[in-house]
């Protein structure tokens, strides 16, 4: 008897103790108590407990049991629950939306499609004017092409159609202008020099930029602009020196290309023409287009008179079908070209886009090679990389901003 009275009463701290510990109110305390029949623990049970505890009577093992604190697994479950819950929206937020997935596949659609329509253009409007060299004619001709689509999109709604006032066509005016001779130009050099020759000097863009903008509009260079220009003037220099189809018309055609293309782009900072947000930058484009056939058109027909025709085609030997057939696919590309480069430039930054024209140079010149099966010396394929090579140095270095003294 006294032995089980002082097991009782080292026990006794210990189930305060196990009381205090339990922070919650244990559910099994709130039902009524089982039969005596049910208070018996199982043995397995009773094994497994101290030594001092198997000698408690039933009731207050029972009580002691039923008291003990409650497993954490649930609340680790729940935790371990919840865990998952927000890693998997992490994941979810760090996953590229499928938005960002399909710009980027328009973007590279677009960029394969301006190169694409680029070397169709070349390449039939080469197999034109090779055969047919009436360059204002048929520079009038990719205007009409190009006014047709413009109207077609207007009137189908696939663009909206913008609303311009007479001011504004009156400071279009100057860049329709030098959009119609570079153009003109461009096609009079293709008749004369190689396609991959006439690239090569086009090549020369950055540098006239450099000097229009300095001149005009008092934008000095930096030493690293500069410096690019270097690898641009040098190599279409020994480019010129070692082309098979140099002469003399081809070269200054392609260079009065480049004044007038590059004084394009001064004028519209200069006039700082003022857009309506109908007038964006497709609406600009197409206003142009239209304005440079209705200039160039009957330039082309006092200075060449009226060529084009079934019969005079006959008359020199030439495929009817097969030359307005080329000459059709020629206005097509030379409009979607364009029309998409315009596209991509509102997508894109200038510099990634002078980029991307860089290697649209590239592509056009070594597809011309190899479809005209061009004679390439191979100083001459030096000199037209070292070029390119500078043109894509400029792209990069453009957008390095002089520090603030």
């Amino acid at each position: 008897m006294q032995s089980a009275t002082h097991n009782l009463s080292r026990s006794a701290p210990l189930l305060r103790h196990r009381r205090h510990l339990s922070s919650r109110p244990n559910p099994l305390l709130l039902r009524p108590l089982p039969s005596s029949s049910s208070l018996n623990p199982s043995p397995l049970l009773i094994h497994a407990l101290p030594d001092r505890l198997r000698s408690l009577p039933s009731r207050r093992l029972h009580s002691w049991i039923s008291d003990a604190p409650l497993s954490s697994e649930p609340e680790r479950a729940e935790s371990l629950t919840v865990h998952a819950s927000s890693s998997s929206e992490s994941i979810e937020e760090s996953k590229p939306g499928s938005g960002n997935l399909l710009q980027t596949l328009q973007l590279g659609a677009l960029f394969g499609l301006w190169y694409l329509f680029n070397i169709y253009f070349n390449i039939y409007n080469k197999q034109v004017l090779k055969v047919f060299q009436y360059p204002i004619t048929i520079t009038s001709l990719q205007f009409a092409v190009g006014t047709a689509l413009v109207l077609v999109m207007w009137a189908t709604n696939l663009h909206k159609k913008p609303k311009i006032s007479s001011s504004q066509l009156v400071a279009i005016l100057p860049l329709a202008l030098v959009h119609t001779l570079g153009n003109l130009f461009t096609n009079m050099s293709l008749g004369k020099v190689a396609v991959s020759f006439t690239h090569t000097i086009k090549a020369m863009e950055p540098f006239f930029s450099v000097l229009l903008s300095a001149l005009f509009l008092g934008e000095m260079p930096t030493p690293w602009v500069v410096f690019s220009l270097v690898p641009i003037v040098g190599g279409v220099a020994l480019a010129s020196l070692t082309e098979a189809s140099f002469n003399w018309a081809g070269f200054w055609s392609a260079m009065a290309s480049n004044v007038t293309f590059q004084s394009r782009n001064v004028l519209s900072k200069k006039l700082m023409v003022k857009k309506e947000e109908s007038l964006d930058n497709i609406n600009l484009f197409s206003i142009i287009t239209i304005m440079s056939l209705f200039m160039l058109a009957p330039v082309a027909l006092f200075v060449e008179g009226v060529k084009f025709t079934p019969a005079y085609l006959q008359s020199a030997g030439l495929n009817v079908k097969e030359i307005y057939t080329r000459a059709l696919i020629a206005g097509l590309c030379f409009h979607a070209y364009q029309q998409v480069s315009y596209m991509i430039l509102a997508r894109v930054s200038p510099v990634t886009h002078s980029v991307g024209n860089c290697v649209k140079r590239v592509v056009v010149i070594v597809t011309s090679v190899l479809f005209f099966r061009t004679p390439v010396s191979p100083i001459n394929s030096l000199g037209t990389a070292v070029a390119l090579a500078g043109v894509f140095l400029y792209s990069r270095v453009k957008k390095l901003k002089p520090k603030a003294a």
